[in-house]
């Protein structure tokens, strides 16, 4: 597996071009918590954060070691692969196709809950995408999740906070009951109110893989 260290190397990193956005147009309602979110991320960190229904755990989808540390914090296989979470449709695009026969109803679901499993980009790290073609992704109208990605400056990696067979977290307390002190951050925040994990749905066939 090739090393792609903090923020990645080489010409995804180069396609995507993050930069930390720390001058946000709203810069002076975004909170103290979302900005160090985004610093701890941009130093290559996981920070655990309120999405639409649970608990998630983030980190650069392009940092290795990030990935490699969070597949151990949960005891997770790397075949499983991961969701992918942006603030708008332009952060994934460098990850993802979006067919164009979906585009429409694809665009229209978003920003909102539901989940779409994509064509991958070609050069991308196997461990996105669990080693398959396709990357399931979303971007989010969690409000505190969307500010996060903004600031960070392009999509993440959001898995549910719990050590795998384990029920998600769905508070701060609930979080550290499963992970310590092992994240580097724990943002506060209310969930999107969702009662299940969002419904995911396969963008070729428009088939759903979870309702």
């Amino acid at each position: 597996m090739q090393h792609h260290g903090q923020h990645g190397s080489g010409p995804i990193a180069a396609r995507i071009g993050i930069v930390p956005c720390f001058e946000h147009p709203d810069t002076a309602v975004i909170s103290f918590q979302v900005r160090l979110a985004a610093e701890k991320l941009h130093k290559g960190g996981i920070i655990a954060c309120p999405t639409e229904s649970v608990y998630g755990l983030s980190c650069d989808p392009l940092n290795q070691s990030a990935i490699e540390r969070l597949l151990a914090l949960k005891q997770r296989p790397d075949t499983k692969g991961f969701i992918l979470i942006a603030s708008r449709i332009e952060q994934l695009e460098p990850f993802v196709s979006i067919p164009d026969k979906r585009r429409e109803e694809i665009e229209q679901s978003w920003p909102g809950p539901v989940t779409w499993v994509l064509p991958a980009k070609a050069d991308l790290p196997p461990w996105i995408g669990g080693g398959r073609d396709t990357i399931a992704a979303r971007v989010t109208a969690h409000a505190q999740m969307a500010a996060i990605c903004d600031l960070y400056g392009g999509c993440l990696v959001s898995t549910s906070a719990n050590i795998s067979g384990q029920p998600p977290a769905r508070n701060p307390m609930q979080v550290r009951r499963q992970f310590d002190e092992l994240l580097d951050m724990i943002v506060g925040g209310k969930l999107g109110g969702l009662a299940r994990p969002t419904p995911i749905r396969d963008a070729v066939s428009g088939k759903f893989i979870r309702r």
